[in-house]
């Protein structure tokens, strides 16, 4: 009797960690090494500095040496390089900040509930009848993306939630929508000007 509990109690044993290694696998863990920042891993990683600290139950910033931190799913490479192709052919020649903003308003309009739900179809929308980025109209997305338009992704995504809530950008010497020109403005930076 004693002997089919022992084996009983390996069995489950054996299957509970089987089961464990299995979820362990398919989750991202960073271990914290010096000089580390949540924003860094951020950045790192891809992922939103507010996702971070909630996956990781954190009211405050500080990380310590060896402490092992889930880091929250992230979006795919192709969204990435997708939305560095937008940024670069929408933001070519803008300042670094204003490539940033440009890449956060997509991300903003992926998490609000009147915009699609996803960046390639949040870039590809065309619910107004037309796209809603000038980039897809005229096939300057289709261009490789700078290296300096994929670091504005990851800065956006790392600062994802934590902005001004931009829904909208536009450059006030070329637009023609008085319906954009309404909007409560947030930012402006070099060309753009955002709003939400």
């Amino acid at each position: 009797m004693l002997r089919k509990m022992v084996l009983a109690f390996a069995s489950l044993f054996l299957m509970l960690s089987f089961c464990h290694e299995k979820a362990s696998a398919q989750t991202t863990i960073h271990t914290v090494r010096k000089g580390d920042t949540l924003w860094k891993i951020g950045k790192q990683y891809g992922v939103s500095l507010l996702e971070l600290k909630k996956i990781n139950k954190r009211t405050n910033d500080v990380l310590y040496v060896g402490e092992r931190l889930t880091i929250p799913p992230s979006i795919s490479a192709y969204e990435k390089d997708l939305l560095a192709r937008l940024v670069h052919a929408e933001a070519k020649g803008e300042p670094f900040a204003g490539k940033v903003a440009v890449a956060t308003v997509v991300l903003n309009r992926v998490d609000h509930p009147h915009f699609p739900d996803s960046i390639k179809e949040v870039i590809y929308d065309r619910s107004g009848g037309y796209y809603a980025f000038t980039p897809v109209q005229n096939g300057t997305i289709n261009q490789p993306p700078s290296a300096e338009a994929y670091r504005a992704v990851e800065e956006a995504l790392a600062f994802r939630g934590l902005g001004s809530g931009s829904l909208y950008f536009y450059n006030p010497k070329t637009a023609k929508s008085n319906w954009v020109r309404s909007k409560q403005v947030t930012v402006v930076i070099g060309n753009h000007v955002f709003a939400k």
